[in-house]
């Protein structure tokens, strides 16, 4: 394990066995682990207990896993990862819809999974930041190891999504860089069109209108282009 510092992880699965196996293998590589069979148990656990990270069941009888993606990263601070056994990219698109850092099909190895918890827990437990992955933005601080937009009163939380997508535009600043190139980067390829979805979750998180941007721009034709600053 490359991260421990005894993170706390909450694993919601309907499956008895999967629950089990993942608290096992979790706890085996150091991380301290709660479960819940469903959506319910889980907002009453998140009530009053704090996370590192919530590996989430999409497909649960009640409330889905979808439903309670939106709830979570709506109400409080910790990425998500979903799980299903579905792998259509409308599947996909619709978990990064909702806020969610990162998605899995089942089934899936273990190690697969450790391996996608260590690299969001890399970012997003304190540690020290490379003074190259802190960049400006305007008023904003983009920082690509925290996961965070800062700016003077305010710190947003980016998933992994966001934070490739936004690292993708800040390569290549002030020029135009099309859809398929960012899909690409955000683990979306053969989805352009997820890019219009995840854009939309940007700008609203940094507070560019999408009819007058002031940062992101959306060239016809071309695909996105972050602009200068002072531009």
């Amino acid at each position: 394990m490359l991260y421990t510092d005894q993170a706390h992880i909450l694993v919601v699965d309907d499956d008895d066995r999967i629950r089990d196996l993942l608290r096992r293998y979790l706890s085996g590589q150091g991380y301290l682990v709660s479960t819940a069979e469903n959506a319910e148990k889980a907002r009453d656990i998140l009530r009053v207990s704090t996370y590192d990270l919530i590996v989430l069941d999409v497909m649960m009888p009640g409330e889905t896993g979808f439903e309670l993606c939106s709830y979570i990263t709506q109400a409080m601070d910790v990425p998500v990862i979903l799980l299903t056994a579905k792998g259509e990219v409308a599947d996909r698109v619709e978990g990064l819809t909702r806020g969610a850092d990162d998605y899995l099909p089942k089934p899936f190895e273990p190690k697969e999974l450790v391996l996608r918890v260590e690299a969001i827990l890399r970012r997003t437990k304190p540690q020290q930041t490379r003074a190259q992955d802190i960049q400006r933005i305007g008023d904003w601080v983009f920082d690509a190891i925290a996961n965070t937009l800062a700016a003077e009163d305010e710190t947003i939380r980016l998933t992994e999504g966001e934070v490739a997508l936004l690292s993708a535009l800040m390569q290549k600043r002030g020029s135009p860089i099309p859809r398929d190139v960012l899909a690409k980067a955000v683990g979306l390829e053969g989805a352009d069109r997820a890019i219009d979805v995840q854009m939309s979750r940007l700008r609203r998180k940094m507070g560019d209108d999408p009819k007058a941007p002031r940062w992101i721009q959306t060239l016809r034709g071309r695909g996105y282009l972050l602009r200068e600053e002072g531009a």
